[in-house]
């Protein structure tokens, strides 16, 4: 079972986040039909999404991780929810590039330069938007620098995305940690060098590593707590009546030019790849509903 297991640490001056997510990025993987390559960039920002959203305080808020970079993925976009649900997509999901110069996964040279967009939607007049270089395009350099920059928040985040000989997702998962405002110097100083102890995600992972390892490493010395554990799992809301509502509201005139064409029309949802189709008929009785 994934999971996101949360903690605080140094008397709650430092929150910790750590998360199993092979599952519900092995159900990406296995909805867009993704390259090794785009598994591991499109399960690191899932990864990170849904820890992210796990932070948003309303029911009915949503964070939206855009990685808008000029590589041969086309970019990435992930939504998250407050509940641990997660969906997301890349653009060019058949990318292949070869190994890079340490002979893994060659992300960064997937994803590109660019810029990386956080949008938070917490139900007012406009989302809360964040916008910071892509300044590695290795997913966690790029989020530690938003954080920092864009929230002021000092983080560390590591994330890591193990794809097995078949392709499908062998270890998925990650951490952020991050300092709040009242961190004692020597808070800080013991969080850079547990931080340093944690030299390859990836590597944790494939050791066995759960999220609550994670937990010891970062917290080392600084008395963790474990506040909650909750279960991610990859979630997309579409369904044909929603996307019925969509249609009705383009327009009458829109409605009665595709009923004209005489032909079935075809909706995509890119965030879980389903196609829904409309037949003339059942157009007709939208047209009759938008009327």
């Amino acid at each position: 079972m994934d999971r996101i297991v949360r903690a605080t640490a140094a008397d709650a001056s430092v929150r910790i986040f750590a998360a199993d997510t092979k599952m519900l990025v092995e159900t990406a993987r296995a909805k867009h039909n993704t390259s090794p390559v785009a598994t591991a960039a499109l399960g690191r920002t899932m990864t990170a999404a849904v820890m992210m959203g796990s932070m948003l305080k309303g029911e009915d808020d949503l964070l939206t991780i855009r990685v808008c970079g000029d590589g041969p993925l086309g970019g990435i976009t992930v939504t998250a929810d407050s509940k641990a649900g997660v969906k997301g997509y890349v653009g060019n999901p058949e990318t292949n590039l070869p190994l890079n110069a340490v002979g893994k996964l060659d992300v960064a040279g997937a994803v590109g330069a660019g810029h990386l967009d956080i949008i938070r939607d917490m139900g007012l007049k406009e989302p809360y938007a964040g916008q910071t270089p892509i300044v590695s395009g290795e997913i966690a350099e790029d989020l530690t620098y938003y954080f920092a920059n864009s929230e002021q928040v000092p983080s560390g985040v590591g994330l890591g995305v193990l794809v097995d000989r078949d392709y499908t997702v062998k270890r998925a998962g990650g951490f952020i940690v991050q300092l709040l405002p009242d961190a004692k110097d020597e808070v800080i100083d013991r969080l850079e060098a547990n931080l340093k102890e944690i030299s390859s995600v990836t590597g944790l992972l494939d050791e066995g590593k759960t999220p609550e390892d994670f937990i010891e490493i970062l917290a080392k010395g600084m008395d963790p707590v474990i506040t909650d554990t909750i279960e991610p799992k990859f979630y997309c809301n579409c369904s044909k009546e929603r996307v019925q509502k969509a249609l009705i509201s383009i327009g009458k005139e829109e409605l009665q030019s595709m009923i004209e064409e005489g032909k079935s029309v075809q909706l995509h949802c890119a965030f879980c790849n389903t196609d829904y189709d409309f037949s003339v008929e059942e157009l007709k009785d939208l047209l009759k509903i938008a009327q």
